[in-house]
């Protein structure tokens, strides 16, 4: 799973565009990559590396409507500046038309693997001058198709950038017992083994997805954190968690110290179930758990909330305290050749149980 290496300045543009492949980021952006690689064209040069490294020593067989609508924008792009395509991009190109009909890709229901890297910066004190020199793989089996029944095995922007945050405070986590809600492919859980929290639950309410998830979890070999060293032995399960019908007895036994949750919620008559389920996940006997709002237990700043839910069933008040801590605790941008994903579009919040 996991890459680490010095990876020098001059190898950024290089990097960027085989990220972008292996993430099956929409073929504009890659192009666009493969543009900028070749100083304003796709020269005969950057399209043999293009065969060598992207699709030569990657395995695409999963992924061929992928391949077949990336060599499609490729060629077209070549073609329409005058330059001349490479035999092997146009066999290739070929046998995808020969593999992959119209009406998959309409579809739009294979899965894929998608390959994720984070790229870490040497100097964080600067990021815009920042040097990459090494990174994070995860390997994910997910779906395109987000909006047609196959969202818990999609990748969404609050997903990734939820990674970003553990991966860029992971002290955050250091020894604590983590539980995610909603957990879909496992990519959160993914990075949350890559830091020294002492346990790592990952929860979802459909048994597909979760067997997704466990598929996941075991294309992504954990055996070293992010820093290289030997990772401890920390534990990590994956449960079937439906909120509606998860009794308070079974969640207290959980006891996390952190609860996340990223793109949990597509209906909303489900909104009382989870506020039910985080209300007695949060609901502490330590009055001073607090993880991420620097101490401050007494005084609540204007970006902070009082969230108020009665759960139909118990017609008991949830009351949760909200804190906004996009602007205070900005993550790394640790995947900056991910164009798909607009990270000014992601709100991160903190949820915490107001104690009477």
């Amino acid at each position: 799973m996991e890459k680490e290496g010095e990876l020098h300045e001059s190898s950024t543009p290089c990097l960027y565009l085989v990220s972008a492949f292996l993430a099956c980021e929409p073929p504009d952006f890659v192009v666009s990559f493969a543009r900028d690689f070749g100083g304003g064209s796709i020269t005969e040069r950057v399209q043999s590396f293009i065969w060598n490294v992207c699709i030569k020593k990657s395995d695409v067989k999963c992924n061929l409507p992928y391949l077949k609508r990336f060599l499609k924008k490729l060629i077209v792009e070549i073609e329409s500046n005058g330059d001349v395509v490479l035999d092997e991009l146009y066999e290739k190109y070929i046998y995808c038309l020969a593999s992959v009909k119209d009406d998959e890709l309409a579809k739009g229901s294979t899965r894929m693997l998608r390959r994720f890297s984070f790229l870490f910066p040497k100097d964080c004190s600067q990021p815009s001058s920042c040097q990459i020199f090494r990174k994070l793989e995860v390997t994910l089996q997910c779906s395109l198709n987000m909006l047609e029944g196959d969202t818990g095995c999609s990748i969404w922007p609050s997903g990734l950038f939820l990674s970003e945050f553990i991966l860029s405070f992971p002290e955050v986590f250091l020894d604590k017992s983590c539980l995610e809600v909603g957990s879909g492919v496992g990519l959160v859980g993914v990075c949350l083994a890559q830091t020294n929290c002492s346990k790592v639950i990952l929860t979802d309410g459909d048994l597909s997805t979760l067997a997704n998830m466990k598929l996941n979890l075991e294309l992504n070999q954990l055996g070293t954190d992010i820093l290289g060293h030997t990772q401890r032995n920390n534990t990590l399960q994956c449960l079937y968690l439906p909120w509606e019908s998860a009794a308070e007895n079974e969640l207290r036994e959980f006891m996390p110290d952190i609860v996340l949750g990223a793109d949990v919620i597509y209906d909303p008559l489900c909104l009382p179930h989870l506020v039910r389920v985080l209300a007695i996940l949060l609901k502490r006997e330590d009055l001073n758990v607090s993880h991420l709002n620097n101490g401050c237990k007494d005084s609540y700043p204007p970006d902070r909330r009082c969230f108020e839910s009665e759960e139909t069933s118990s017609a008991e008040k949830e009351k949760l305290l909200v804190s906004d801590i996009t602007e205070t605790m900005k993550p790394l941008d640790l995947l900056p050749y991910v164009k798909s994903y607009q990270r000014s579009n992601v709100r991160m919040f903190k949820i915490s149980y107001l104690h009477k």
